[in-house]
């Protein structure tokens, strides 16, 4: 069936990756590399993570029960402790990507977020709020985990988009740079990417979009 939308993740996507950040911020701190990813993924779907990006509890329980989670896996971290890392770079590239589907196909944006900072970024400063602004403005629909109660990997919440722009899952291509979150995608029928490095990303939703998004890399 031939594409109508295309479907973004947005922090990993959109954004450098907050791995990465999680990364330094564990270097810095002389903690295990991959902790922080290692505790949400601990009950991910229960855990103070997935509570927190569901809008279930505000910044302070969050903090609190990630420093519960963090401590019984023998390395205390405060939860607020590693808020400033979630507001990633945006990637021009991936944007001027997101600009040209976006003159031929439907475009959303599922994204896992949290309320805290600004925008649906969690943006730290209005600069960069701003900034991100402009990418979201791109979309004809965006879903943002905090604001509806539900959260990837949910089957859920990209059969809400789907509703959204009026498509079937199996004309859409949807993009993320975390594994557990494609495999629903392509569970309902979408043409679904992991995104691993910019490059990879661009020639391969180029290939199933029929656009050169490589040279939109090579330009850059």
């Amino acid at each position: 069936m031939a594409i109508e939308a295309v479907i973004w993740d947005f922090g990993g996507v959109l954004t450098t990756s907050p791995f990465e950040a999680f990364n330094r911020f564990e270097a810095a701190r002389g903690l295990p590399k991959d902790l922080i990813r290692g505790i949400n993924a601990a009950n991910p779907h229960a855990n103070a993570w997935a509570r927190f990006e569901r809008g279930e509890i505000g910044r302070e329980i969050f903090d609190r029960l990630f420093l519960e989670e963090s401590t019984a896996l023998g390395h205390p971290v405060r939860g607020a402790d590693i808020l400033p890392a979630l507001s990633g770079e945006v990637r021009p590239r991936m944007v001027e990507a997101l600009t040209r589907c976006k003159t031929r196909f439907k475009v959303g944006c599922i994204t896992n977020n949290m309320n805290h900072g600004k925008g649906p970024s969690m943006a730290m400063d209005h600069e960069r709020a701003a900034e991100v602004g402009e990418v979201m403005s791109l979309f004809d629909a965006v879903i943002e985990s905090s604001k509806t109660g539900l959260r990837k990997p949910d089957p859920k919440i990209y059969l809400m988009m789907c509703e959204l722009l009026a498509v079937k899952p199996a004309v859409c291509v949807y993009l993320d740079d975390l594994g557990v979150n494609c495999k629903p995608a392509a569970e309902l029928g979408m043409t679904a990417i992991k995104v691993v490095s910019e490059a990879q990303a661009l020639a391969d939703l180029g290939r199933v979009v029929g656009l050169d998004l490589a040279a939109t890399e090579a330009a850059s």
